[in-house]
Order: C-alpha cells, then structure tokens, then sequence
C-alpha cells in the first residue's frame, strides 16, 4: 500500500481538494471521476474508500498474491459477472470490500506529535456507512473507523513518554495507535470481539504488537496500573442498548461516571486518565453538582473515594437539548426515515422526561493520581467553553498539570509574591467601549492559541498582566499598582495574588525564564 501511495497523502493528491472535501461529506462521485485510470492507487482507493467493485485483474494487480487469501479471510468478496458470489479469479469477476482498509495519519498531522514525520498508518473497521446518502445500515457490533470523537480524543491526549497505557474500548484500535509513538506498553480492551480482532489487524499491518484484551470496562486489567489511560466509551445515553461501539447499556450516564470514578485505581502515581463523556443535565441540578459527585467518588478534589489524591479538569464543550440528542444518534444508527423512526423518537423523549433531564452535556475530563496529598487539597476545576479551541490540546493539558504542581509553591503568599511572572506571548489585550469614549467599558485577555480563552479584568488586572515582564516581582507590581491607583498595598495584594493563581493557572501568565533579572526594582 505505501509502495502505490495509497497514504493519506497519496489519497489526498490523487483526489484532488474537490473529490477530497466531498468524500469527507460521504459523497464519492467526485471520487470516483477522479480514479479513473486504473493504476494499483485508483483500484484501492475505488475498492475501500469509495466502496465501489472493481475487477479482479485489477484487484489483483493493486494486490499481488494477496487477492484470495483476502478473500478467504472475510475482508474481500468475489463477485461473478452474473452477481453471484464466489471465488475470486473468473474474469468476469469483480471483487468488492467486506471491511474498510484505509490510510491514516498525515504526515506531520497535529496529533501526531512524537512519532517519525514519515510514518504512515492504516486502520482496519467496518464500512464507512451511508455513502452517497444511503440510509446507514449498521450491525449491533459494527465496528466504528476513524471518526472526530477519535480524532478529538486523540488530539487531546498528553503526549509524553511513558511505561504502560490503556486504550479502554479500543474498537478499531486508533488511540492505541497513537500511543504507541510515546507508551512502551499498550494494553486494549473491548467487550465487542469483532473490535479486538480488527484492532489486532490494524496493530499488525502497522508493524505493532498490542496486548489486547475482552472484557467490560477495566474488569481485563483487574490489579494492573497504568502511566495513562484513554477511553472514548460507549457514551451515549438511551433506554435501551443496541450497538455496541455507543450503547453501553448501563442506565443514563453510568458507563462514564463508573470510568471516573474507577480509573484512580489503575492510575500509578502521577498518571493521567482523559476521556470523552456525555452527562445527563437533570431539572434542578446545576450540571457541576453532578460532576462533583463523581469527582469526589474518585478521590479528586477531595482525596476521599477510592482513596486515591487525584486533581481533575473537566470541560463542558457542548449541551444538546433531548429532541437534538435523539435526532443526531437515530439518525446514526440509520432509523431516520424508517417506519419505526417516530416510536423511538417518542419513546426516547418520553424516557428522557422519566429521567427529569433537560439536556445532555458533552465534554472532556482529565484527572491526575497524585503521589501523595496536596499542601492545598488536589485541583478539581469544572468549566464549560462551548468555542472554538486550537487542536492539538494535548500540550495544553499537560501545561495545566505542569501548573497545579507549579501553583502548590506559590499556595503562600509569600512565595507568590516574589515569584517573576511573564504574561504569555500569545496573550493579547483587548479594549472594548463606545466609539469616542474616554474609556473603555471592558478590557478583556484573550489567548491566541490552545483553548483560545477570554477573561475581561479590571484596571489593576489589566495593569498587573501588563507588566508581568519578568523582572519586577509580583510583590513588586502590585505595590507599584497601589501606589498608581492610590489603594493600600494590602489590600491590593490580596485582591490581586488570588487573581494571579487563576491566570497561572489557565496559561495567562508563566513562570519567567531563569535569566530573568533577580534584582529589578520598580521604575
């Protein structure tokens, strides 16, 4: 395959940018105009991308010697002229994809990070389904490929050198992957065997050797610990089970509260679980509340539960209502448009009013087993930032951890104050008010990369932030402040240190480099 260019980038050149984009759209007309030569590329890029039967001369060709062992194995099919299957070979036959081979992994792509630039990967699933608007025809242990939760998980994933990782619900195998670059043992597990042995496909064709598990949740590596673990569960919350790479069948929420709440256990110290997770939004009940329920089961932000001493970021990114949330995952499992689409659609709302809940949260949460407790108590910050973010953020959840260390010797006072600090380079000051006033009504930060945040401060904020150059120290700044602002010095440092923590904290401002002069004093 990589000796044709059948590659991410090979693909991507010979489809061109209109074929590409639409074959993302699950469109492959474009697609097929554009493979009409009927080189090796065109055969593979015909047979699994586009989902199109192709002659067995070429299939042959695009494969040599490879073309009926596939067949035997279930991961191609022959096709006779009359359309009667069979063995591969007749020259009318044509030969089409049982399962989806395709490249992945772009050159130097963002999530990449650790591994060779010219490493190129395949991944091994099921069929893309709903091609070319197709009503998508799913089994219940359909195996899901490459797809932007995956992406998104993986993106997220803190890409540091480690001893052991856990791909919890590997399916296909992608995160596994990814792991593989920076984790010297990687360990899969997946209640779908279908999963695990297309996983263990997928490991071997890229040269890998995973130790790959079934069983439900972390029940596989019962007694084990791990330096990282990722999951990209079965999150969706339904009445009823049904397929198994979204439907854990656990009641609402369960399946993710169970990994927060039991990963601390197969976490070594100062190991990382990041996951993605639905949350059910319940009448009443702030969506914090419920998240710090399952935080404090699992040891973070209070060191009780499992007894583990864990920190914890969770992000909020988006909040469906029901009728969204019902519409978005029938429509997946492929039921929009059939006669039973209404019933469910009826019976699942219906459901969702049983359960009290007015939406449904997505989002991202992260937490740390910490060695030993904190002078402060373990960091539990719950968040929502429905905007756009900069991917990769793997670097900005490993900053965040690297801060909350930083921050327990900056929990005195005194410390903190003469502490030198550097507002971030790709922080920039904004100042918003009506046109021909002598002032601004809102002075807002706002990050150019990473979560893209924005945070609006007043002047002394503003003013601290701005000469934050690492030099003066932060005692130094805010005696200078007021002094300017005509404020007693006290009081200004206590308005401002617990400020600064918080801009540390989210990457406003960082420790400033070691040359930075010891002995400034104020202008």
């Amino acid at each position: 395959m990589a000796a044709v260019g059948y590659t991410v980038d090979g693909v991507r050149e010979r489809l061109g940018p209109v074929a590409h984009a639409a074959l993302h759209r699950n469109e492959t007309t474009p697609g097929v105009r554009a493979t009409e030569g009927g080189d090796p590329l065109d055969t593979l890029v015909r047979l699994w991308l586009l989902q199109r039967p192709v002659p067995a001369d070429r299939a042959e060709r695009a494969l040599p010697g490879l073309l009926e062992p596939l067949v035997m194995a279930g991961l191609l099919g022959a096709t006779g002229g009359e359309g009667g299957a069979g063995e591969a070979g007749g020259s009318g036959d044509r030969i089409r994809a049982l399962v989806d081979v395709r490249p992945y992994g772009a050159t130097g792509g963002p999530a990449r990070k650790g591994l060779p630039d010219d490493q190129d990967w395949w991944v091994v699933a099921d069929l893309t389904p709903g091609l070319d608007g197709a009503r998508p025809a799913v089994t219940a242990d359909h195996v899901l490929g490459v797809n932007s939760a995956a992406s998104t998980l993986a993106q997220l994933t803190v890409r540091r050198p480690a001893r052991r990782a856990l791909d919890l619900g590997t399916g296909c195998g992608v995160q596994a992957l990814h792991l593989s670059g920076h984790v010297r043992e990687v360990v899969g597990t997946d209640v779908n065997p279908r999963a695990l042995a297309m996983a263990r496909l997928t490991g071997t064709l890229n040269g890998l050797d995973w130790d790959l598990r079934e069983g439900s949740l972390f029940e596989p590596v019962r007694g084990e610990k791990f330096d990282l673990v990722v999951s990209n569960p079965p999150f969706v919350i339904s009445p009823r089970g049904g397929l198994t790479y979204r439907d854990s069948g656990m009641a609402g929420d369960e399946v993710c509260r169970r990994i927060v709440t039991q990963a601390p256990d197969f976490l070594a110290d100062g190991g990382v679980c990041q996951i993605l997770a639905n949350w059910l939004h319940v009448r009443g009940e702030n969506w914090r509340d419920r998240l710090g329920d399952w935080l404090a089961d699992s040891g973070a932000g209070s060191g009780t539960g499992s007894g583990a001493d864990c920190d914890a970021w969770v992000l909020q990114r988006e909040v469906s209502d029901p009728a969204e949330y019902v519409e978005l995952w029938l429509k997946d499992a492929g039921v929009h448009g059939t006669p039973e689409y209404a019933r469910r659609y009826d019976d699942w709302l219906a459901w969702f009013e049983a359960q009290d809940a007015e939406g449904v949260g997505f989002g991202w949460i992260t937490l740390r087993r910490n060695a030993g407790p904190r002078p402060g108590g373990p960091a539990a910050v719950m968040e929502e930032w429905p905007h756009p973010v900069e991917q990769p953020l793997g670097a900005e959840v490993g900053r965040w951890l690297d801060a909350v260390d930083r921050l327990d010797s900056y929990a005195d006072d005194a410390a903190l104050l003469g502490a030198r600090l550097r507002v971030d380079p790709d922080v920039d000051q904004e100042q918003l008010g009506r046109p021909g006033a002598a002032d601004p009504e809102h002075v807002v930060l706002r990050q150019r990369r990473g979560l893209r945040r924005a945070v609006a401060v007043d002047t002394a904020e503003g003013g601290f932030v701005g000469a934050c150059d690492g030099e003066l120290t932060v005692g130094q700044i805010c005696d200078a402040l007021a002094t300017l602002l005509g404020e007693e010095p006290a009081r200004m440092r206590g308005r401002l240190l617990p400020r600064a923590r918080q801009l540390y904290a989210e990457g406003y401002l960082h420790d400033a480099a070691p040359d930075a002069a010891p002995d400034a004093t104020p202008a």
